[in-house]
């Protein structure tokens, strides 16, 4: 269901710059890492919320401009928020692939680390389900079929499982990183994330 704005736009205060527009933070909504900040004004703030990509005003060029025009790597708006002087907008948003210009994922080029790059991988492999790449084992294993990636997540199982009857920590753990992949991998094949997981395991801890 597509969320109403219309009050948190009309409090937006765009008269504290003489450009008419606000600072906006774009924030991944599933790792939250900070993609970029760009500038919006009235008119871009009503067409982000009404096409539900993410549009920028152009202080250069007097326009504006949704992000991905150019490269397809847009940005489709999940939540907008406000700070409390209503002159920042915070916005999270689902990107379509990398968010700078240089090809990275984000403009401040931050280092992920724990949840927040298991979530980076998840939408590396993604990427490899939707737009193939010669020679990528991930792609390969998307064209091999459904049988394939669940055969390989049952062998690296059975291997992590060998290695944890030994004492070396190394091999086990490149191992349980192997499961860890192939795992990621099956859930992409089967159109599901690790959030859907998570969400489970939330509803049992619940219980």
């Amino acid at each position: 269901m597509k969320r109403d704005y219309t009050d948190l736009a009309k409090r937006i205060d765009f008269t504290k710059s003489k450009s008419g527009t606000v600072p906006a933070i774009i924030q991944d909504q599933a790792t939250n890492v900070v993609l970029m900040l760009g500038y919006m004004n009235k008119d871009a703030l009503l067409e982000t919320i009404d096409s539900g990509f993410v549009t920028f005003y152009s202080r250069s060029k007097g326009r504006l401009w949704v992000k991905g025009e150019t490269s397809k790597n847009y940005l489709h708006v999940v939540d907008i928020k406000t700070d409390c002087d209503f002159d920042t907008l915070l916005i999270k948003a689902k990107p379509d692939g990398n968010v700078c210009h240089t090809g990275a994922e984000t403009c401040f080029n931050e280092e992920n680390s724990g949840k927040d790059f298991l979530r980076n991988l998840e939408k590396i492999i993604e990427g490899r389900k939707k737009r193939p790449v010669s020679g990528s084992y991930t792609s390969t294993l998307f064209k091999e079929g459904i049988n394939r990636m669940a055969q390989k997540v049952g062998e690296e199982a059975v291997e992590l499982i060998i290695e944890a009857k030994d004492n070396n920590s190394k091999l086990f753990l490149n191992e349980a990183a192997d499961l860890m992949f192939h795992y990621l991998v099956l859930l992409q094949a089967k159109n599901k994330m690790l959030d859907d997981v998570i969400e489970v395991l939330e509803k049992r801890h619940k219980e």
